[in-house]
């Protein structure tokens, strides 16, 4: 588990860091529809078109995730003359990178378009052009790292295989890294990392280190026999391997092999993550700070940007909330602020998934509660639970009243299998609470009748529905504080 204290040091270096980005941009675009039917033409899906989006993709992205992280982001790459490349280099401005883009008529923009419904990717359909930069445009890459006199304190390649990282390209990034005193990491897809010479740390993902050292990398004793091949075969000072859900390894030439993990992340989407974790990785080795802190800091980005949608950014507040997020126990992780619920719920729905909500005091944890919860989870695979403050208990309830404060009812709640997520809630009602997390199912007990319940309009004009969970006789927090009171006389 990483803890907070090296990070917060890590986090005010970002700022106004230089970061060059050299190789592969892309532009990638989402189709989003709904699936309701199978074609007769074939056994394939129907997809209606609805929401169409278009992101920075490739080594744009790791560009994007420079400046989301609060660096300075320069950028290097080739692009079409077509539309694509028109609307790379118009979001690339808009997303405040200095962006040199090289127009080479032999080739498109390249671009990948993913057709999705209900969160569920149905298909990706690649137009590209892979064959290396050659004459003109290869001089126009080189002169553009030349000439450039921004202060430039990492060199980020990112060699996604689509043509623009060359030798004469590499070599250029070398001599600038070494006028600016700059270190060079390399992201690549490539066959063999030699070519990339003497740079300072290569991250390659656990199949890409599996495919060049055609080792097997699933334990942590086969990532350290591929690095010590990965390292024999080239001239790299450092490697970082991500390993998805089992974090990343980090070695140094002729240092033993660090691994890192943290819990695993409720993943949505993987796309970009790469990106994300060199970005992140190139502003920490930019800010001095070394490869251990910045392989930190790489895998906490890439476990928060897993969970949004599409190929996403994270923000330095974003990644203060994840040290503090995976720096707690799993029942402490379930309680949220309002704002949190309404982010999970959602990412649950975009998912396909059926979000619960119920709310209550749950002063005094009973079988009556229990079963209560167990039988709305059963209705949802999600369940939110609103929580009252200790002083809005009190204004329902009386000054007696809570008998236990709100930190103890909410972890035994969240200690609860049927509970995904415990949210207090300040106000009177739950309702504010029920608008932000917008469940797909309001549950109660049936001491409410349906119309009674806070928030049925609501859920109900939306398109949700409203139940009510069977009650068990005797169980009740009000009579069990009077077998208690009669216990005590």
């Amino acid at each position: 588990m990483i803890t907070s204290d090296p990070l917060d040091q890590t986090f005010g270096g970002l700022a106004g860091r230089g970061v060059l980005v050299v190789g592969d941009v892309m532009l990638d675009r989402f189709i989003q529809g709904e699936v309701s039917r199978v074609s007769a033409e074939a056994p394939i899906p129907v997809l209606a078109h609805g929401q169409a989006s278009a992101m920075l993709g490739g080594a744009a992205n790791v560009a994007r995730n420079v400046v989301a992280l609060g660096g300075r982001a320069v950028l290097v790459g080739l692009r079409g003359d077509d539309a694509e490349g028109e609307a790379l280099a118009r979001m690339a401005a808009e997303a405040g990178i200095a962006a040199f883009l090289t127009v080479d008529e032999s080739r498109p923009t390249t671009l990948k378009v993913r057709f999705s419904a209900s969160g569920q990717q149905l298909l990706r359909v690649d137009t590209e052009q892979t064959h290396p930069a050659s004459g003109p445009a290869e001089v126009s890459l080189v002169k553009a790292i030349a000439n450039l006199n921004d202060e430039i304190e990492a060199v980020l390649i990112s060699d996604y295989g689509k043509g623009a990282v060359t030798p004469e390209v590499i070599a250029a990034c070398h001599a600038l890294a070494a006028r600016m005193g700059a270190p060079v990491i390399v992201d690549s897809k490539a066959q063999g990392f030699a070519q990339y010479g003497p740079v300072d740390l290569i991250k390659p993902n656990a199949q890409e280190l599996a495919r060049v050292t055609r080792c097997e990398t699933e334990t942590d004793a086969e990532i350290a026999q591929a690095l010590e091949i990965a390292f024999a075969a080239c001239e790299a000072k450092a490697f970082l391997v991500t390993r998805s859900a089992k974090g990343v390894s980090l070695a140094g030439r002729g240092e033993a092999v660090r691994h890192y993990a943290l819990p695993p992340p409720e993943v949505f989407d993987t796309a970009g993550a790469g990106d994300t974790a060199l970005a992140a990785l190139g502003l920490a080795l930019a800010g001095g700070v070394g490869a251990d802190a910045g392989a930190r800091l790489a895998l906490l980005a890439s476990w928060k940007v897993v969970q949004k949608a599409g190929v996403a950014v994270v923000t330095p507040d974003e990644l203060i909330a994840a040290v503090l997020e995976t720096s707690r126990s799993p029942i402490e992780a379930k309680v949220v602020s309002r704002d949190h619920a309404a982010r999970a719920a959602a990412r649950w729905r975009e998912q396909g998934l059926r979000v619960g909500f119920t709310n209550g005091c749950f002063d005094l944890l009973h079988p009556g509660h229990v079963a209560s919860l167990t039988e709305a989870r059963s209705w949802c695979d999600r369940l939110i639970v609103g929580l009252n403050t200790d002083e809005s208990v009190r204004r329902a309830k009386g000054p007696s009243r809570p008998v236990n404060a709100l930190e103890a009812r909410a972890l035994v709640l969240a200690g609860l299998q049927a509970v995904d997520l415990v949210a207090p809630f300040a106000e009177d009602t739950p309702l504010e609470l029920i608008r932000a997390v917008r469940p797909d199912v309001l549950i109660k007990g049936a001491d409410y009748a349906r119309e009674d319940v806070v928030g049925h309009d609501l859920v109900e004009g939306w398109g949700g529905e409203v139940r009510l969970t069977a009650m068990v006789e005797g169980q009740s927090t009000t009579a069990t504080l009077a077998r208690m009171r009669e216990g005590a006389a």
